[in-house]
C-alpha cells in the first residue's frame, strides 16, 4: 500500500513536470535573435503606409515590410512574426520589459531615446512637411498665416511651425491624424503637418489618391531607426547587416514605391547605417 502511494505521487510529479515543459515549449519567442519559434516585433497599428492593422487582421505599410525583411534575415519566416502594437509613449518600456525583440514604428533616433534604448539604422530619413489639397495654392509654411492648420494633440511639430514660420496660422488639434485628414478633405482645415512619410501614407490610400499633395517643406530631419533593448549589440549588428542587404538587393526601394508611391512622395535615398542627419 505504501509503495502504491509513492508511485502515484511520483506519477503526479512527473505529469506536472511534463505539463510545465510543454507550456514552456510554446514560447521560445521574443527573442533569442534567431531560430526560435517566433519573434515579437513592435509596430504602429494606426499609420497607413507605415504600420497599419487591416480590418481582416493583416498588416501593411513600409515599417511592416522592413520588419518582415529584417526578421527573415534573423531566421524567422513571416508566419513566425508576432506584431505587437507599441504606442509612442510605451516604446522604451516595451523594450526594457522584453515585450518585443525590436521595434519598427516610425521611431526617430534622438539623444534622449538613445539613453534608454539602442538603435539599428537609420533605415529612412523623413522630414516634417505639410499635406494640402491637390489644388491648394499653399506652397510653403509661411503661406499658412491666416489659414487653418491641423495636427495631433501634444504634437510639437505644429506649434513649432506656427511659432517660427507662420505665427498667424490657426492651429487645430485632434486626437489622431485620421481626423486631421478628414478635416482637410472637408475643407475645415487648409493643411496637416507631421512627418512626410506619415502624410504620404495617408495620401496613398485608395480613398484619397489624387486628392492631396505634399508641399515639400523640409522643416526637420527625422531619422527612423529600429529600437533594440539597451546593451543588445549583437541584435543591433544583425539588424544593420539586414538593412544593408535590403538596400543593396532593391527590396528597400520596392517597399518605398509600394507604400508611398501613389502620393508622389519624393523620398530621400536610403540613409547610411549609423549616419544621423541633424
Amino acid at each position: 500500500m505504501k509503495l502504491r502511494k509513492v508511485t502515484a505521487a511520483s506519477a503526479a510529479v512527473l505529469a506536472l513536470a511534463l505539463s510545465a515543459t510543454a507550456c514552456g515549449g510554446d514560447d521560445k519567442d521574443s527573442g533569442s535573435g534567431s531560430g526560435g519559434d517566433k519573434v515579437k516585433v513592435g509596430i504602429k497599428y494606426d499609420q497607413p503606409g507605415i504600420g497599419l492593422k487591416e480590418p481582416d487582421g493583416s498588416f501593411s505599410g513600409f515599417d511592416i515590410d522592413v520588419a518582415t525583411y529584417v526578421a527573415k534575415e534573423l531566421g524567422y519566416e513571416p508566419n513566425q512574426i508576432e506584431f505587437v502594437e507599441t504606442k509612442s509613449a510605451d516604446r522604451e518600456n516595451a523594450l526594457a520589459r522584453g515585450d518585443v525583440k525590436f521595434i519598427v514604428a516610425s521611431y526617430s533616433i534622438n539623444d534622449k531615446r538613445k539613453a534608454k534604448v539602442d538603435f539599428a539604422g537609420p533605415y529612412l530619413l523623413a522630414h516634417q512637411d505639410l499635406l494640402v489639397k491637390a489644388d491648394s495654392t499653399i506652397a510653403k509654411g509661411a503661406d499658412l498665416n491666416g489659414k487653418n492648420l491641423c495636427s495631433v494633440a501634444g504634437s510639437t511639430s505644429a506649434t513649432n511651425l506656427r511659432d517660427k514660420i507662420a505665427p498667424k496660422a490657426n492651429l487645430r488639434t485632434n486626437s489622431g491624424y485620421s481626423e486631421c485628414i478628414a478635416a482637410l478633405q472637408s475643407g475645415a482645415v487648409d493643411a496637416v503637418t507631421t512627418d512626410d512619410s506619415i502624410l504620404a501614407g495617408y495620401a496613398a490610400q485608395d480613398k484619397y489618391k489624387g486628392k492631396f499633395k505634399l508641399v515639400g517643406e523640409q522643416l526637420s530631419n527625422e531619422n527612423y531607426g529600429i529600437g533594440v533593448k539597451k546593451g543588445d549589440k549583437a541584435t543591433v549588428d544583425k539588424i544593420n547587416t539586414a538593412l544593408e542587404k535590403m538596400v543593396s538587393d532593391g527590396s528597400w526601394k520596392k517597399a518605398v514605391d509600394a507604400n508611398f508611391g501613389p502620393a508622389n512622395y519624393k523620398n530621400e535615398p536610403a540613409p547610411k547605417i549609423g549616419v544621423i542627419v541633424k
